[in-house]
């Protein structure tokens, strides 16, 4: 069942992923926004989703793993980032490289931790 949930989650994951990335696509000079924002995306949805999942929601094993894993890893895309960085490196836009690493790390971790907290404070704001 584990394996079902990571293929039904990776397909929708990676058709979300296909779809944003061709309605934001890159800026003439490069600059990788449709990835950067939807890695940040994840990051936020992640965080908010697993705290939600541990703390408040009694989700089935195999769910958590498909949204989780499935669906937000193949939404998700460290290796596309990587390589975007060095493309802009190669192509000697050394600012927008900067900003963009700056912004997918450091973006990254605030939008994960905001989730994280959202979810806790729904939780808190529920009466058992």
């Amino acid at each position: 069942m584990d394996v079902i949930a990571l293929v039904i989650g990776g397909f929708i994951g990676t058709i979300l992923r296909y779809g944003l990335g061709n309605i934001i696509p890159a800026s003439p000079d490069g600059f990788p926004l449709g990835i950067l924002l939807i890695n940040l995306a994840g990051c936020f949805f992640l965080g908010w989703f697993f705290t939600g999942a541990t703390l408040r929601w009694r989700l089935r094993p195999e769910i958590r793993l498909g949204l989780g894993t499935g669906v937000t890893g193949a939404f998700t895309t460290f290796s596309t980032f990587s390589v975007q960085s060095v493309d802009l490196i190669q192509s000697a836009h050394y600012v927008a490289a900067a900003i963009y690493v700056l912004l997918s790390v450091v973006g990254g971790l605030i939008l994960t931790f905001a989730g994280s907290k959202l979810a806790a404070s729904q939780r808190k704001g529920q009466t058992s």
